[in-house]
């Protein structure tokens, strides 16, 4: 009975997690696209949000520019990896998940605004894109978790492409700089934010 009751437990817990996980990152993308309709809805008043590089006023905008986008198109470009990504990264828990992506959010943040060309403006979640990205793809062997090892191998042979071609500075259509940090960023969370051991319980001695 206790076994019994053990692996109940463990099921529903599991699937208490992925349904946090799968509100938490439908949430987040409706609320991109919703801020989308909103900034389109006002001339694209809101795209000032955006990250433009070394003037002091503009770190400010650090942590906005990650939720704004520049047009419809944009937002759908990240919607789908943001979704599966942070799915994956919330399973582990939400408050975990939390620190991971705030981390990314502000380590690319500051790399976009120290490094990126001047007279730039970059804005969008690709960079958060990116950190989930790299967070994922190593996890697995910083915790020694072998589900996490293969569920990155999976993501990188999926989106491996698509990542390698984001970070190449001949493509001038994206800021390949925003997406090395963040990924530099995800991979440190994975390091900063791994998993603690769990203790081992004592063994009992004979008298």
């Amino acid at each position: 009975m206790a076994a019994s009751s053990d692996r109940s437990a463990s099921a529903w817990s599991a699937g208490g997690r992925a349904k946090t996980a799968a509100k938490l990152m439908l949430g987040w993308v409706a609320f991109l696209w919703l801020l989308e309709v909103v900034d389109a809805s006002m001339g694209h008043s809101l795209d000032t949000f955006g990250i433009e590089p070394r003037r002091a006023g503009e770190l400010l905008d650090v942590v906005p520019a990650s939720f704004i986008h520049f047009g419809f198109g944009h937002v759908a470009s990240n919607s789908v990896p943001l979704l599966v990504f942070g799915f994956l990264a919330a399973l582990s828990g939400v408050r975990r998940f939390a620190a991971v992506a705030a981390m990314i959010i502000v380590v690319d943040g500051l790399g976009v605004w120290l490094v990126s060309p001047s007279g730039s403006n970059t804005a969008g979640a690709s960079g958060l894109v990116f950190g989930l990205f790299g967070y994922l793809l190593v996890r697995g062997f910083v915790d020694r978790r072998v589900l996490d090892i293969g569920a990155g191998l999976v993501i990188g042979a999926i989106w491996g492409s698509s990542i390698l071609v984001g970070l190449s500075p001949a493509n001038t259509s994206v800021s390949w700089q925003g997406h090395l940090f963040g990924l530099a960023a995800g991979v440190a969370a994975a390091f900063v934010f791994r998993r603690r051991s769990e203790a081992t319980p004592a063994r009992p001695l004979m008298p």
